[in-house]
Formats: C-alpha cells, sequence, structure tokens
C-alpha cells in the first residue's frame, strides 16, 4: 500500500466479508454500514441507511429555517439560509449516490426538496402606485394567484399591465405620461421602491425628487415607452461598528467638479468636496454630532467613509456630483438575539458574560425611545431595576443576575415584546423578544384571535399567517376579505372566519393540528399567538370541607422547569413553581380571597391540593408545564350533604335511597304480619284449654 497508513479505529469491513480482516495484527470489527466522509455506506451501496439520515437532517434543518421565518427575517437572509445549511445537506456528494437510489429514497428527498423549495417560494407580493398607494398587481405564491387590477384609477393601467411569473417583475406597456410617479413593491414584510419617469423626445435630465417616506430600497427608473434598466442606487450593509465605503464611481475627479455628500430626510449637508477651490470639508457638528470624527473624504475619487457606525447612520445618502445626483441607502446590522416565549412565563435575555468586571457598567434598554429600564455599576455595588418607567409594565417583574448581568423577565406579558438593549461598557448588544399571548380552546370547540382594533381604517392591510404560512388576509382598500382553507394539506377547511369589522380570526371546530404560533400583521405591526389545544379534561368530585389534590402527573420538577395553576373562565393565575429560582407562590388573594389558606404546591411534582373546598372551588383548573407547553385540565365538583356533585351520582343516590326505603317498608310489613300471626295462635291456643 505504499505509504498509505490504515488506521484501523476509523476502518470497517462489509458484512459480506466471509473470513476475519486483519490490518498490522489487529482484527477488524465487521459491520453493515459505516459513516465516512459525512456518507452513510452499507454493505448493499444502495444508499438506504444515507437517505434515512439525510431525511432526518433535512427535516430538523427544515425546522429550524420554519423558526427563522417566524421572527420575520428578511427573504434575503432566509435564502443564504437554505443555500449554506439546508441546500449543501441534501446535495451532498449527489453525484456519486443520484444513479443508485432505490425508488422509496427517491420519493422521500423529493418530498423533502419540494418542501424546502416551498419556503423559499412562500411569498406575498404587491405593487402599488401613487400617493394613495393604489393596488395595481399582486402575487400570492402559497395561493397561486397573480391579479392585476387595471380598472383602478380610471382605467389608465387597463391592457398595460404583465406580471412575471417566475420573478414577480412588473412591466408597463404603452406608457403615457399618466404612468409617471411612485411604485412601491411590497415582498412580504420588505418594501421596495420605484420611480418611472415617462418622456418624450424632448427630454431633459429627470428633476430628483425629495422622498417623504423611508423605504429599503429606491431604485430611479426612466421610460420613452417601456421601462429602461438605468438603476441609479446601490445598497450598503455593514454590521455596527464596522466602517463602510460609499462610492462615488468615479475613478478620479475633474478639476471643476463639485460634490456634496446629504444624508436623511432633511437632505443635510455632511460633506463636500471644490476641486477648484482644493477644499474637502466634512460636517461633523450637525445631527447632533451622530458624524463627529466618524466621516472621510477621498481626496482622489470623492468617495465617502462612515467609522464606527451605529443605527444612527442607517438611512439615505445622497451624492451630487455637479448636476447628477445618486442615492444609496445604508443599513447597521446590529446583532440581534432572538428570543420567545409564551405570556405568564419567564424569560432570561443572557448577557454572555461568566462574570462581571470590577469596573463594568452594565444597562439594558427598552423599546423604540431606549428607556433605561436596569443597571448595574460594579464599581458603586449598585444595582437598579426601574420598574415604574412605561406605565409600570415592569414593575415587579425585572430580576438582575448579580454575577453575569443578564436580566429576567418574570410573569410576561405580550407588553413585554419588543427589542432590548444592552450595553456593557462600550460593546453593544440586542435582543428581540416575542411574548405569544396564549390562547387554550377545548378540542372541538371555537376560539377567537382578537386583532385589538376596535375597527379597520380605508388603508389597513391584514395578515394571519401560522408559522410562515399565510392562511387569511384583508385587503380594505380593495373590499377583499380572503381565507386560504387548502393549504397546510386543507386542515383549515371551512374552519376559519374573519370578522368584517375588527379583523379579528376565528378558528372552529378546533383540533390538534390547529396548534401553533400564529402571527397578526396590521401594515407594519405585528402581534402573536401560541395556540394551544387540549382534549385530555379529568373530571373530580369531592365532598364540601374535604380536600382535593389535582396530579401533574410529574415525577420530577427539573431545573429549568415552570408550572403553573390557573382558574376559572379567566384563567387566573393561582399558584406557581419556578425551579430555577426556587420560588414556590401561591396567590391566595385573587379571586376576592376565595383561596386562602387552601392551596398547597407540592416541590417535588406540581401537584396542587385544594383543602377544606367550599362550591366558589368548582370550575375548571388549568396546569401548564413550561417544558413541553403541555397543559392539562381538570373539572372540579364540590358537592355537599344535601347535594351531590353530579347527575350520575344523583341517579346512582337516588335509586339506592329507593331501594332501600323499600327494603324497610317490606321489613316493616313482614314484622307485622309476623307478630299479628302470633298473636292469632296464642289466642286460638287459649280458647282450647278453657272447653276442656
Amino acid at each position: 500500500m505504499g505509504n498509505v497508513v490504515v488506521n484501523t479505529q476509523k476502518t470497517a469491513p462489509y458484512v459480506g466479508v466471509k473470513e476475519p480482516v486483519f490490518i498490522d495484527g489487529v482484527c477488524v470489527e465487521v459491520v453493515q454500514a459505516y459513516k465516512y466522509l459525512g456518507l452513510q455506506l452499507d454493505d448493499r451501496l444502495d444508499w438506504s441507511k444515507n437517505t434515512d439520515a439525510l431525511y432526518r437532517k433535512g427535516q430538523s434543518r427544515l425546522c429550524s429555517r420554519r423558526r427563522l421565518g417566524s421572527f420575520n427575517i428578511c427573504q434575503k437572509l432566509l435564502q443564504m439560509f437554505y443555500l449554506m445549511v439546508i441546500a449543501g445537506a441534501l446535495f451532498y456528494a449527489v453525484v456519486c449516490r443520484g444513479s443508485s437510489f432505490k425508488k422509496r429514497d427517491a420519493t422521500w428527498l423529493d418530498k423533502l426538496v419540494k418542501e424546502a423549495v416551498v419556503k423559499e417560494m412562500e411569498r406575498l407580493e404587491m405593487m402599488k402606485f401613487g400617493d394613495e398607494n393604489t393596488l395595481i398587481a399582486e402575487i400570492n405564491v402559497t395561493a397561486d394567484r397573480f391579479t392585476v387590477y387595471e380598472d383602478v384609477l380610471d382605467g389608465r393601467f387597463r391592457d398595460r399591465l404583465k406580471l412575471d411569473n417566475q420573478t414577480g417583475s412588473l412591466t408597463v406597456t404603452h406608457t403615457t405620461t399618466e404612468h409617471e410617479g411612485d411604485y412601491k413593491l411590497q415582498i412580504n414584510s420588505v418594501i421596495k421602491r420605484f420611480y418611472l419617469h415617462v418622456y418624450g423626445v424632448s427630454y431633459s435630465d429627470p428633476i430628483y425628487e425629495d422622498y417623504e417616506d423611508d423605504y429599503d430600497e429606491v431604485t430611479s427608473k426612466s421610460s420613452s415607452g417601456a421601462f429602461a434598466d438605468d438603476e441609479v442606487e446601490t445598497v450598503y450593509g455593514v454590521k455596527e461598528g464596522d466602517s463602510v465605503s460609499i462610492n462615488s464611481g468615479l475613478t478620479e475627479m475633474k478639476d471643476d467638479d463639485v460634490i456634496q455628500w446629504r444624508f436623511g430626510d432633511e437632505n443635510t449637508l455632511i460633506a463636500e468636496i471644490n476641486v477648484t477651490a482644493d477644499r474637502f470639508t466634512v460636517y461633523e457638528d450637525v445631527l447632533d454630532g451622530r458624524f463627529r470624527d466618524r466621516l472621510k473624504l477621498d481626496n482622489q475619487t470623492g468617495s465617502l467613509t462612515v467609522t464606527h457606525t451605529t443605527a444612527e447612520h442607517a438611512g439615505d445618502y445622497k451624492l451630487l456630483i455637479n448636476s447628477e445626483i445618486k442615492r444609496f441607502s445604508l443599513y447597521v446590522v446590529d446583532e440581534v438575539t432572538s428570543e420567545s416565549v409564551t405570556e405568564g412565563y419567564s424569560i432570561s435575555l443572557n448577557t454572555r458574560l461568566p462574570e462581571m468586571k470590577d469596573d463594568d457598567v452594565i444597562q439594558w434598554r427598552f423599546g423604540d425611545e431606549n428607556t433605561l429600564i436596569a443597571e448595574i455599576n460594579k464599581r458603586f455595588d449598585r444595582f437598579t431595576v426601574y420598574e415604574d418607567v412605561l406605565d409600570g409594565r415592569f414593575r415587579d417583574r425585572l430580576k438582575l443576575d448579580d454575577q453575569t448581568g443578564s436580566l429576567t423577565v418574570t410573569h410576561t406579558t405580550t407588553e413585554h415584546t419588543g427589542d432590548y438593549k444592552l450595553q456593557i461598557n462600550s460593546e453593544r448588544k440586542r435582543f428581540r423578544l416575542i411574548v405569544f399571548g396564549l390562547k387554550l380552546v377545548k378540542e372541538g370547540d371555537s376560539v377567537s384571535l382578537n386583532s385589538g382594533l376596535t375597527e379597520m381604517k380605508d388603508d389597513d392591510e391584514i395578515l394571519w399567517w401560522l408559522e410562515i404560512i399565510l392562511i387569511a388576509e384583508i385587503n380594505v382598500t380593495a373590499d377583499r376579505f380572503t381565507v386560504y382553507e387548502d393549504v397546510l394539506d386543507g386542515r383549515f377547511r371551512d374552519r376559519l372566519k374573519l370578522d368584517n369589522q375588527t379583523g379579528s380570526l376565528t378558528v372552529t371546530h378546533t383540533t390538534t393540528e390547529h396548534e401553533g404560533d400564529y402571527y397578526l400583521q396590521i401594515n407594519s405591526v405585528i402581534k402573536s399567538f401560541r395556540l394551544i389545544v387540549y382534549d385530555e379534561v379529568t373530571s373530580v368530585s369531592v365532598k364540601e370541607g374535604d380536600s382535593v389534590s389535582l396530579n401533574s402527573s410529574l415525577t420530577e420538577v427539573k431545573y429549568f422547569d415552570e408550572i403553573q395553576w390557573r382558574f376559572g373562565d379567566e384563567n387566573t393565575l393561582i399558584a406557581e413553581i419556578n425551579k430555577r429560582f426556587d420560588r414556590i407562590t401561591v396567590y391566595e388573594d385573587v379571586l376576592d380571597g376565595r383561596f386562602r389558606d387552601r392551596l398547597k404546591l407540592d416541590n417535588q411534582t406540581g401537584s396542587l391540593t385544594v383543602t377544606h373546598t367550599t362550591t366558589e372551588h368548582a370550575g375548571e383548573y388549568l396546569m401548564m408545564y413550561s417544558r413541553r407547553f403541555s397543559s392539562k385540565v381538570f373539572i372540579v365538583s364540590v358537592y355537599d350533604s344535601v347535594h351531590c356533585c353530579g347527575p350520575t351520582e344523583a341517579v346512582i343516590r337516588l335509586v339506592l335511597s329507593a331501594l332501600v326505603g323499600v327494603a324497610t317498608v317490606s321489613i316493616v310489613v313482614y314484622d307485622i304480619r309476623s307478630r299479628r300471626a302470633e298473636r292469632d295462635q296464642a289466642h286460638i291456643h287459649t280458647s282450647g284449654s278453657i272447653k276442656i
């Protein structure tokens, strides 16, 4: 074998080898299959075991793709994830194994590939025109629907709109000056903007328009009868803290060039070059000094570099070279950690520090206003939470870890959904927290997911999603209410209803297939719901004054577990266990104190006992378990000595009482008759003696 060295620990002959194999005196184990370079090789070389492993891996990665999609991540990043993580696994070494597939294996992989590709294609695409944002065309890939609205705006687009069924691009034919203006393209939550200028033979350079809205992308188009492709904008993305250079497109400036760089909606001048006067100027103190010590001009090309970028530097940059105008968009992306939690549970936002240093200063901020909610100053050993800010939504809910500085939010509500900013000295991190509003429903019943609106506005667009699948939408402008009942194998067929006033969604005749995370998008605002459908109900009856135990069915509550017990139609929290914080709590004063001194929690199993029961304690008890987001429902009936607790027991007691009554009467009648017979017999005996 020359210089080849065989590792006997990583070598195995196939089962078809009859004689033992020895390499360097070591007997090598005979196997049916072996993993080599990421492939499962088997003794038949039919790749079945490799396909099984690949299918499981693909399903796992598709699950990760769904989770990413649920956090509203942009389509470009999702496509990158698909190409690198999913497609890379599916098509690895396909040249080697592709010719030897069994039919079953090919079917499995085809199904997986189709599902993966569908995930990349699922989208809602809309094109709007003008200041009124009039809908002129839309594509719904999930429903395979391509629609152009030619009769809007006095029919100016009639027989002039064409949609590309592969790319979603829009073509306007036979253009007139009536078609000049702003075109907005919305792909799911991403918005692009186009400006179309229609000119004739006497065309002069288009005048730059000051756009009032801030969109993700603006592209300028000009036309003398059709769309031309003179795209003039470049989009730049940069990680927060890094530098970015915005290219002027010049190889060298001319002697008479005058160059200006402007920023934002107000077109604030931030830098300029006058080559004739040999003057290079940056205006660092404008806009509250956000560009101070951060702007650099290239003295050969006039390109602009922004250093140490922050989110404040994101936006539109305009470059004016003499009379020519170019526009650029800059995105500043900071590291975002996405977290989600079901309403009522706790969530910890981790600093990733093993331990804070003596001079560390840590601040936690929340929301668009960057409201300070907690801070740590190690030098002064000061730990502070600001619970009364933001209308007290964080009151009694914030906890700081005194070793790592991590922040825990307890008893979460949907008001705690949003962005949390962490600053450790000069380092920044961002967390996006989604709190799912909890909705529970018994299998077979209906459940309504409330939009929170009292009435929809004329320009509202409402989308309802299950995970990343669009299941319903409302376009108020077009007066269109649509439910997509055939998606997801038809599980929603004849079960979805939209409220035509509020946009709320009702799911009727629920089954466990309808469980999951639902997202409501109202224009740019997103709300989240987690629906749990339960089918197991345990009925328990107890005599008034006695105790009743509701069994959690757990043998042990683990370290990260949370258990909550809720009561009644309002799901009022009455008791909970949080093992991580070693906290066992009963809320005895809720519901007018009916549970005061009556609740006991088993700290090992999480079971709940209600002592000294009264009829006020009868009702529905819900146990929620955080580890699997599972639940159990108990119906407790309390009866007194007169009234039994249920119709079945009432009938049994009535029958028993009747039987006892009949038996008692029978015994009494029998006793009376026996005594009377004995008296008659004695009387006869006495009369006979007198005659003798």
